[in-house]
């Protein structure tokens, strides 16, 4: 049998769904609206990693950021 701790929780359905929304939303930052796709991939992310998708929803959070980085950046560039 596998040696789990106690508090740790299994993954279930909703924290991959949440964390692979989170990173469409990453993407979408960069073409879309940076601010808003940005901050609800974050926030999505971070519920997967709460959710018991570990690994991976810490990585779409961080993405989502740096896709709001990158959408900012490309915004800031085409107006100037």
């Amino acid at each position: 049998m596998a040696d789990i701790h106690a508090s740790a929780r299994p993954r279930s359905n909703a924290a991959r769904i949440c964390t692979i929304v989170a990173f469409v939303f990453a993407a979408l930052a960069i073409f879309l609206s940076p601010l808003i796709f940005g901050v609800l991939g974050l926030i999505l992310g971070i519920v997967g990693a709460v959710l018991g998708d570990k690994p991976l929803g810490w990585y779409a959070a961080a993405a989502s950021v740096v896709g709001a980085i990158i959408g900012a950046v490309l915004v800031a560039a085409l107006l100037n």
